[in-house]
């Protein structure tokens, strides 16, 4: 409700974007030769440009060696507004992980588009048309920014800026000294999202996906036929229990390894050796056979005396969000009519 205090700095941070995109243009002068003579990084700056326009009408000591310098942009965050057309349901709420592995729930964010306004200021034309040419490619007409919009669960997502419009005028009026400057004004739209509190979730982390197929789409006559179960897989040792050693050099193409001792592996079992996980196949006393780079690891060498461990389920619980895992798929076939309370956890 509102008062709860909250400050993601979104509208900040789409701004500061905003103006990274215009902070690397240059402008050159050749020489007759066709040599560089100059090389100029165009200053940016956050401002309208009357203000910039300003300084160069109100200088009143002409003569000073340095006046303000052109050519220079400048910008600035000319409206807010409510986007409907990428509205979601107000009612909806995603998962997330903070900083601390703890788990919030989040409302969807509300769109909103921020309007910008560039404004490029020269004294040649040839100058203005660098500068120009050094942006409008990009833009067709949208350009993809990536900013990280709530720090405290990670959340990024890809800002499109649209340019609207160009337009360009030519402020040369008055005697002989007064100064010309060429402007070219270009009209962005930044379409953003907005967050609101980020709350804490007495939900736990999703560690199984359980989804029943039926014959028929008619939920009073359908029969369950096919369940199909997700679960997470481990991908290194978490629990760092009792493993074995290798008694040989093992090449990236050999399927039978000789251990130091076998008895706590099974068949069937996953086992990993570094980054590489090997499914077992078969064993004996002090050799097992195993299926190389299982769980779309890659077969690698190992030497003489590394370790090898058993992937359980007790390394399965032990993920957490942001680690690299993998999948345990299953499916399952019924041809009675039960159906699974979620409540209850059982079929009924």
């Amino acid at each position: 409700m509102l008062g709860t205090y909250f400050y993601h700095e979104i509208v900040r941070k789409t701004v500061v974007s905003f103006g990274t995109l215009f902070n690397q243009i240059y402008v050159k002068h050749n020489d007759s030769s066709g040599n560089v003579e100059s090389e100029i990084k165009v200053p940016l700056a956050y401002g309208p440009a009357q203000k910039f326009l300003a300084r160069i009408e109100q200088q009143q000591d002409l003569n000073r060696a340095v006046q303000i310098t052109l050519p220079r942009m400048s910008f600035e965050m000319t409206s807010i507004s409510y986007d409907a057309t990428r509205k979601s349901g107000i009612t909806q709420t995603f998962k997330a992980i903070d900083k601390k592995s703890k788990v919030k729930k989040v409302f969807m964010p509300v769109p909103y588009n921020l309007g910008f306004e560039l404004n490029i200021m020269t004294k040649l034309n040839d100058d203005a048309l660098q500068i120009v040419e050094q942006i409008l490619p990009f833009f067709q007409p949208a350009f993809n920014i990536t900013v990280e919009l709530v720090n405290s669960i990670g959340e990024k997502r890809d800002i499109p800026v649209v340019l609207d419009s160009i337009s360009f005028q030519d402020d040369y009026e008055g005697d002989f000294s007064t100064r010309r400057a060429l402007i070219y004004t270009l009209q962005f739209t930044a379409k953003t999202f907005l967050f609101g509190p980020i709350a804490d979730s007495t939900d736990g982390i999703i560690r199984k996906v359980q989804i029943d197929y039926y014959s028929d789409s008619d939920p009073k006559t359908a029969k369950r036929e096919v369940r199909y179960t997700a679960t997470p897989t481990a991908r290194k040792d978490y629990d760092n229990d009792t493993g074995s050693l290798l008694t040989e050099h093992v090449d990236t193409t050999e399927t039978v390894i000789s251990l130091n001792d076998t008895s706590t592996f099974e068949v069937d079992d996953r086992v990993i050796i570094g980054s590489e996980i090997m499914k077992v196949t078969a064993k004996t006393s002090n050799s097992m056979t195993v299926k190389r780079g299982f769980s779309s690891t890659i077969a690698t060498e190992h030497v003489l005396g590394a370790k090898l461990n058993v992937l359980s389920t007790a390394d399965d619980a032990l993920i957490v969000p942001g680690d690299d895992f993998g999948f345990s798929e299953s499916l399952d076939f019924f041809e009675t009519g039960a159906d699974f309370s979620p409540t209850r956890k059982i079929d009924i």
